[in-house]
């Protein structure tokens, strides 16, 4: 009787409709998650979030700590192209650090040299990041439909193709084998961890 059911015409195409537009709706996110995972994955090898950009810096003239306030601190930020700062401090002998919106330039003053340090956001890394992290407040929850969205889509997806191309077939040897790969991982993590 069940057997029956899912051979029916009616069933089969309720389930090519559902995949189908499941998998479309879906699309986006998957290639959203997608991208931001594989630049979470790497977070080791580069920042996925932010740009920072180093430039040296080599001052006109040495200024001496005693005699450093807010008229020399404008002065020497010109020289990187910031109108305003922060504050400015003195972390240890002989240095000195401003801090900018989105920047900092830190000095070697008997060396008459530093380093410009600005951050900035990554284009588009920045904000899939943001929601795969779910650190954008009740996205957890759109998450959370998409994880059942996709449960969805593979269950019809295994009952598309009849015969020796379908789950029956071939089919079931292809996910025992997707199977074995996240398997794998947790037994060399239970091993070597």
């Amino acid at each position: 009787m069940a057997s029956q059911f899912f051979r029916s015409p009616a069933f089969r195409r309720t389930n090519h409709a559902l995949h189908r537009d499941i998998g479309y709706f879906v699309s986006a996110l998957i290639l959203v998650y997608s991208i931001s995972g594989l630049a979470l994955n790497h977070v080791d090898d580069w920042n996925p979030d932010f740009i920072l950009k180093k430039t040296e810096v080599h001052l006109d003239k040495k200024y001496e700590k005693d005699k450093i306030g807010p008229a020399e601190v404008l002065e020497i930020s010109q020289k990187v192209g910031e109108t305003k700062f922060k504050v400015f401090d003195f972390p240890v002998t002989g240095q000195m650090k401003i801090y900018y919106d989105q920047a900092t330039l830190h000095l070697h003053l008997e060396e008459m040299t530093g380093v410009y340090e600005q951050i900035s956001r990554r284009p588009l890394f920045y904000e899939v990041n943001v929601l795969h992290r779910n650190s954008l407040k009740g996205w957890k929850w759109v998450s959370d439909i998409l994880s059942i969205l996709l449960i969805v889509t593979t269950f019809t997806g295994l009952l598309i193709l009849r015969g020796k191309y379908g789950f029956a077939g071939r089919g079931k040897w292809l996910v025992l084998a997707g199977f074995l790969v996240p398997a794998a991982g947790v037994m060399a993590y239970n091993w070597i961890g």
